[in-house]
């Protein structure tokens, strides 16, 4: 049996179960009369930087597909992320939790760089998303919606698989955290992507085979309400395209920092995807009653890309390795065109889907974000409160940074206009307006004590309220060398 046969019976039977569930919730509540329930698609890219889109001010990279997607929904221009790199923030963004109720805080180990580098013993990090944990797949699951994941999970391998954790389907998902290749049969020295690995054929590109993948389940479960998440390994390294498309971008100048054609490329072919997936709801007669959601895992990965203005990239709690382009289109709730400057982040997205699909927590979940819902119809804005960081971890530095770190061990705040960060190292605490200083450059710490001192105030309390653990013991290998911090 070949790869895409086993892929179609799994989308078959997936099909049979929903519409199994959905009968008989119908049976048990009635369902004459009522408008079918919304569909929800959510596209996670990996590593998009805050600016890499047409639409959030990159004149080098082309997103048409992207931008009319802003065009038709709602941009949110300081969306972020619930942590630096690819794992904690995926399993904040399933679970609707912050990092220290679920444990992620990281990709990998926790200590990370040679060890004589660092000052502090960092905290045990978890590697997969616990069983415990319930995900947005099992809320939607439990009120009749067919789910299915196509691309990047790296929560986990056995026993902690999509299809573990509520999802009907799973295709390309396990705990590899970037693909050993982007061409069929995408295979590398880790290995290779095993459900994929038949079924395709010579220069198939890994993005449009997930795509090609989703299509197929959304033409498979357009009778009954579905659940979407296609999870692009794009734009992760190892920074790889399509020839024809490379050049297209190779004589062309660069501009505020976008200058790499295969990186363009990339974000070119998720694009085309967007499209292609925008286009199939619109055949299938499912584009008004599907709320769609563009989103990333966290900021630009620094070598290739530029998040300018904003400070920093991948790996770090400065803005650019946490402000996200986030978009929600749903034609039946949301004017075409609005454009938000609400701070929001990750662990909304479950509150609000659940919204959409009328669907309740599991009894004893406990949610950290909230229901985007007034914002997305225009119905009023969301009551005041701070966005918290935790990342208790290092980080090496990549190509793009001078020292041996991206990032030590640190915590931040965001209330109001400020965003405080406090590293765990030295107790070193910066305060930015990032409002009118989005590049934090200029340090209030010392000129505004007192905000200084509220917000440090509500991170501890905070990370009382989560039981956060903290390091604070000294690392005895650690060598004192000059110009060693950032």
């Amino acid at each position: 049996m070949t790869g895409a046969t086993q892929t179609a019976l799994r989308h078959e039977f997936s099909s049979v179960v929903a519409v199994l569930v959905s009968s008989v919730a119908c049976l048990l509540t009635g369902c004459a009369g009522l408008e079918p329930p919304p569909n929800v698609v959510v596209i996670l890219i990996d590593d998009l930087g805050w600016r890499d889109l047409g639409v959030m001010g990159s004149a080098y990279y082309e997103t048409p597909n992207i931008d009319r997607l802003a065009q038709q929904g709602m941009l949110f221009t300081q969306a972020y992320a619930n942590a630096p790199n690819c794992a904690p923030s995926r399993a904040s963004l399933l679970s609707g939790q912050y990092p220290p109720r679920h444990g992620v805080y990281t990709v990998g180990s926790s200590a990370r760089g040679d060890r004589r580098d660092r000052r502090l013993i960092p905290v045990e990090n978890q590697t997969a998303l616990g069983p415990e944990v319930i995900t947005i797949a099992e809320a939607l699951r439990a009120v009749g919606y067919v789910t299915g994941y196509f691309g990047k999970w790296h929560l986990g391998g056995e026993g902690s698989l999509p299809v573990d954790q509520g999802f009907l389907v799973n295709v390309a998902g396990n705990e590899l955290g970037s693909p050993p290749s982007y061409f069929y049969p995408y295979e590398g020295p880790r290995g290779q992507l095993l459900d994929l690995a038949q079924g395709g054929y010579e220069g198939e590109y890994l993005t449009d085979r997930l795509t090609d993948e989703a299509l197929r389940f959304l033409e498979a479960n357009s009778e009954q309400p579905f659940f979407l998440f296609l999870s692009h390994y794009a734009v992760h390294t190892p920074i790889r395209a399509k020839q024809e498309i490379i050049d297209r971008f190779r004589d062309r100048e660069g501009i505020g920092g976008h200058d790499n054609p295969i990186y363009a490329a990339m974000i070119y072919s998720v694009d085309e995807s967007v499209g292609r997936v925008m286009s199939k709801l619109e055949e299938l007669g499912l584009q008004d009653n599907t709320a769609v959601f563009f989103f990333s895992d966290n900021g630009g990965f620094g070598p290739v890309t530029s998040m300018a203005p904003l400070r920093g990239s991948k790996g770090m709690l400065y803005e650019g390795g946490i402000r996200e382009p986030l978009i929600v289109r749903w034609p039946r709730m949301i004017v075409a065109g609005a454009t938000t400057r609400e701070p929001v982040i990750g662990t909304d997205l479950y509150p609000t889907i659940l919204e959409i699909a009328e669907a309740a927590s599991a009894d004893g979940h406990v949610l950290d974000g909230v229901s985007l819902m007034p914002l997305l119809t225009g119905t009023g804005g969301l009551t005041e409160r701070s966005l918290f960081w935790h990342f208790p971890a290092y980080l090496e530095a990549d190509r793009s940074v001078s020292g041996p770190w991206r990032t030590t061990p640190a915590g931040a705040i965001r209330r109001g206009n400020f965003k405080l960060l406090q590293f765990f190292e030295d107790g070193r605490l910066e305060l930015y307006d990032v409002e009118r200083d989005p590049g934090e450059q200029q340090n209030l710490a010392a000129s505004l004590p007192d905000t200084t001192e509220h917000l440090l105030e509500l991170l501890e309390q905070w990370r009382v309220a989560t039981d956060a653990p903290v390091p604070t013991v000294p690392n005895p290998e650690f060598r004192r060398t000059a110009g060693r911090d950032r």
